[in-house]
């Protein structure tokens, strides 16, 4: 019964966390709050701690968290944007690698170099979430939002790939670059066609499986949905290939065919509310369990770092000061240079490139913010080697990786606000011109549909019935003609002020659906209607709400 109850607290604490938040004075990122949360928990007061097998936890929370990533990165952003994305997704990560590796090792001696080599891979991969949660309503400028999304998705994989190597080294106690350069490229290549593979035979299962089960139920094809990441993850480890690089593969492959076939409309929106969830739990957790245990990591790094020939705590502080400053400037040089050489191979071919100035790659730099894959990588390090004794300074790597994710966290929290305050956006994105084209075309369509409809419906009828299907589709088709209207470009005064009656439409809709809502609450309180068709008209009422407020268009 103890997991039971240690589970549910810590699925209530995750929960509640979001809430706290708001209930401070001051902006703090959430993961700060759920780190700062665990560790009340390990306080004597609550006596919760959790010790967890490191394989099982990778297994628990890695597949899915990387999963959903490959399904939420927008595939066209990262086609378009892949030149910048692979020189950060991989070669920065390589960069990373070996400048903090060797630098680790120099700073504590006592470090063994593939050991740092391990801490270095878990740094490498960044937090596209952390920094959107970080910069608020102060936005990024679209490119490079897109970019560092892609970058987190990649770098995550090759960074836990990475440390794999890593470890595999510390517990071999040997490492030729050659041969990880060869095994690199085979693992890597053997994930992603596992993960391409997998995906591709779920996704035809699972479309045998919503035809047979219809838009009735669509919570069997979505559980089934959430094995997918594990059932690839573990295939690929018994092929001994890139569990990861599967789990990635699989998300991005599943995101496509949903794309290219679509699903049905509850399967997709319960799907997209599941794993939405999933995100935000099994995040919530690892800060947790993070902040649970910050008082045995704290213990356990000080004897460490007496190993390595220090005594005084104030010189973790310092190593962790030192490590972060050491990832700000290794990302704003290979930032810098890239940005040079692709300048230079522009000049070359004749071809204009808008040049990013200084306090943008300054932007770029502090976006790096280390999170929950960062921490579930360096929790993930086995204890044991293969002859019994311990992982050399686990303790104090697992601090190092804490306080750089709390001091990157802190200083974007700080930094990012204040560069991108001077930033010089475009007043409307190009995300904001693509929906309002995408409306228009769409309902150019459906009115297209609705005139052959209406003659399809009133062919071989009567005078009365032609009129009043032609009646009812004017109706219809009245509303399509002010949703392309108000798509239009703001080139005159009929655009705006068809947006500012479709606003003033939409705000009568909602008070209706509102009242409505009462009503049928009421309703229910009175026992004049039962549970079941409360629930079926809430929805109704729910996913028309939903229409409603989506058909606002961002404000530039």
């Amino acid at each position: 019964m103890t997991i039971v109850y240690t589970v549910l607290i810590l699925l209530l604490v995750v929960a509640l966390s979001g809430a706290l938040l708001r209930l401070l004075p001051f902006a703090l990122p959430l993961p700060l709050m759920q780190i700062g949360l665990g560790a009340l928990l390990a306080l004597p007061a609550f006596g919760l701690h959790v010790q967890f097998d490191h394989q099982l936890f990778f297994l628990l929370f890695i597949p899915p968290l990387l999963f959903a990533d490959g399904w939420r990165i927008p595939k066209r952003e990262f086609f378009l944007l892949r030149r910048p994305i692979v020189t950060l997704a991989f070669g920065l990560v390589l960069f990373t690698v070996f400048g903090i590796g060797y630098f680790v090792h120099w700073m504590i001696p006592a470090v063994p170099l593939a050991a740092a080599f391990a801490l270095a891979s878990v740094l490498s991969p960044t937090d596209a979430v952390a920094v959107s949660s970080i910069t608020g309503s102060s936005r990024l400028p679209q490119r490079l939002q897109h970019v560092l999304e892609g970058e987190a998705l990649m770098n995550d994989a090759s960074g836990l790939v990475a440390l794999q190597f890593a470890v595999q080294a510390v517990l071999t106690a040997r490492f030729s670059p050659g041969e990880a350069a060869v095994s690199f490229v085979l693992v890597a290549l053997g994930g992603l066609f596992v993960g391409f593979a997998s995906a591709w035979l779920f996704a035809r299962l699972w479309r045998r499986l919503l035809r047979w089960n219809g838009d009735a139920n669509p919570a069997a094809p979505v559980a089934l949905l959430l094995l997918l990441p594990f059932a690839a993850y573990l295939l690929a480890e018994h092929l001994h290939v890139s569990g990861i690089l599967a789990a990635v593969a699989a998300g991005m492959t599943m995101n496509y065919v949903d794309i290219r076939k679509g699903s049905p409309v509850a399967t997709r929106m319960q799907a997209g509310s599941v794993w939405n969830m999933v995100e935000f739990v099994f995040n919530g957790i690892i800060f947790l369990l993070l902040g649970q245990q910050l008082p045995s990591i704290l213990g356990g790094a000080r004897t460490d770092l007496q190993q390595a020939g220090g005594s005084a705590l104030w010189q973790l502080p310092l190593y962790v000061l030192a490590i972060t400053l050491g990832l700000i400037l290794l990302r704003f040089v290979w930032v810098w240079v890239s940005l040079r050489l692709s300048y230079l191979w522009a000049r070359l071919h004749r071809r204009e490139r808008p040049r990013a100035g200084v306090r943008l790659i300054w932007v770029t730099a502090l976006s790096g913010v280390r999170g929950a894959i960062t921490l579930a990588g360096v929790l993930s390090l086995p204890p044991l080697l293969h002859d019994g004794s311990g992982f050399p300074a686990r303790d104090l790597l697992i601090f190092l990786a804490t306080g750089v994710i709390l001091t990157t966290l802190l200083a974007g929290s700080v930094g990012l606000p204040l560069l991108i305050r001077g930033l010089q956006l475009p007043a409307e994105t190009a995300h904001v011109r693509e929906e309002r084209m995408a409306r228009a075309r769409t309902a150019q369509a459906a009115l297209q549909a609705v005139d052959r409809r209406v003659e399809e419906l009133g062919e071989g009828a009567g005078a009365s019935v032609v009129a009043q299907v032609a009646e009812v589709g004017a109706r219809v088709s009245a509303d399509y003609q002010q949703r392309i209207e108000a798509a239009g470009e703001d080139d005159g005064e009929g655009p705006q002020q068809a947006r500012r009656l479709a606003g003033i439409e939409r705000e009568l809709r909602l008070a209706a659906l509102r009242a409505e809502r009462e009503e049928l609450q009421r309703l229910r309180r009175t026992q004049r209607v039962d549970d079941a068709v409360l629930h079926t008209m809430t929805r109704e009422l729910d996913l028309a709400e939903i229409a409603l407020t989506r058909q606002a268009a961002p404000a530039g």
